[in-house]
């Protein structure tokens, strides 16, 4: 069963009836957040439950919003991996680096999460249309499950999503649409679309579930942790909602008594491009909005938002948390992915890359320490990216030509297969 009991405003408090299709609190326009009857579920789930269900997204099904678990639209999203990655670690000098792959859910990305809560909660809810604006991966989860849900998806995208997202929601059968700009522009066309066709909006933040499976993240990094917390979270944020909804798992958990109330929760991190860090600006103003960023332009598509919705959050949640906020320029996201590739093997995403760049410059600025241990999120796989992905051009080899020895290679500096058909080293 689920302990959901309602529905409260983040901003106003006002309090709503959660089985009706709610978007935005009608009092004063600010999101809503799901809340749950936390003293009855720690009378009736011991912690030592949890430990004996499979891993995934639904072994946490009572802090989770529906009403009925056993019907929930799922395309077998599991645990993901929570990676040592001692070379990367070393490179970067941050010796208690670990890396929380995102990139193994279905769709390639962590927007799996909150597909999977949030469609089903809207198919409880007897939603039949979604509508919803994206950079592009949010697009093509929520196609996914929609599909596996038989709910129709309207998708709506900057032109310069990247090509293989937009394909992939296609491919799962929404209907999708390119607009001038950037998701802010996006969104106005959802917004039209949803007043003149009665669509649900799933825009972030704009219904109270998705929050609600992206917290996941942070329920899975602590359980793989020992039911530990990291000291420090670096998390990739655009619209924010993944670093919203750990914040506010954590507090759950430690109302359950799950997490030890004594102990400190993470300083949170939130990473952005340089070419587009509205939030950046406005934690350094003291500001407890953002402004909209003029002109946002980065590669990595996640982090192109140049308002989130839920800024008043994500500061409170990096205020409350001792934490801070970073921004990287576009050419260290590049050659940070092309790190990550060389010593671990990781294609990250350029979101992952952000969070990657800025836990190494905060290092080296003295603001992680040598003996804490750092969470980084890969927010999806790099393969989504293919026009992005680094790394050398294969060469050509001649028929009947043999690879050249190592010692050849280093001989002339090469460190790969190289390049344009010309003749290689013997």
């Amino acid at each position: 069963m689920s302990f959901l009991t309602h529905l409260e405003c983040a901003a106003c408090g006002r309090r709503l009836d959660p089985d009706r299709p709610w978007q935005l609190c009608p009092a004063c326009d600010h999101p809503l957040l799901a809340r749950y009857d936390l003293a009855l579920l720690g009378r009736r789930i011991p912690l030592g439950n949890l430990e004996r269900r499979p891993p995934g997204l639904w072994r946490y099904r009572e802090l989770l919003p529906l009403r009925e678990p056993a019907r929930a639209v799922s395309l077998g999203e599991g645990a993901t991996a929570l990676l040592q990655v001692p070379r990367l670690a070393e490179r970067m000098g941050v010796p208690g680096l670990l890396v929380k792959d995102e990139g193994t859910l279905p769709t390639g990305t962590f927007k799996a999460r909150g597909a999977a809560v949030g469609v089903s909660r809207a198919v409880e809810l007897g939603v039949r249309t979604l509508a919803l604006p994206t950079a592009g991966n949010a697009g093509a989860a929520w196609a996914a499950y929609g599909a596996r849900a038989g709910l129709e998806v309207v998708v709506v995208m900057p032109e310069t999503t990247p090509s293989v997202i937009r394909r992939e929601a296609a491919a799962c059968g929404a209907d999708v649409y390119l607009v001038p700009g950037s998701i802010a522009d996006a969104a106005a066309v959802v917004r039209d679309g949803c007043r003149r066709h009665g669509w649900y909006d799933a825009s972030t933040l704009q219904e109270p579930y998705r929050i609600e499976g992206k917290k996941t993240m942070g329920f899975e990094l602590v359980d793989q942790l020992g039911w530990r917390l990291p000291d420090v979270i670096v998390y990739p944020t655009g619209g924010g909602v993944g670093l919203i909804g750990m914040w506010k798992g954590f507090q759950e958990l430690r109302a359950l008594g799950w997490l030890p109330a004594s102990s400190p929760l993470p300083r949170f991190v939130a990473a952005q491009s340089a070419g587009c860090a509205p939030v950046v600006r406005a934690f350094a103003s003291h500001a407890e909005r953002t402004q909209p960023w003029e002109d946002p332009a980065t590669f990595a598509a996640g982090l192109r938002v140049p308002k989130p919705l839920g800024d008043f959050l994500i500061l409170r949640a990096l205020r409350e948390s001792a934490g801070t906020a970073v921004a990287v320029p576009d050419e260290t996201i590049a050659a940070t992915m092309e790190l990550a590739g060389a010593t671990e093997g990781m294609v990250v995403c350029p979101e992952g890359a952000a969070a990657l760049a800025a836990a190494e410059r905060l290092r080296r600025d003295g603001w992680i320490t040598d003996d804490q241990t750092v969470a980084v999120f890969n927010t999806g796989t790099g393969l989504l990216y293919e026009d992005s992905l680094p790394g050398r051009a294969p060469r050509g080899l001649r028929a009947g030509e043999g690879l050249p020895s190592p010692d050849a290679w280093a001989a002339r500096g090469l460190r790969g297969i190289g390049g344009g058909g010309r003749e290689l080293p013997t």
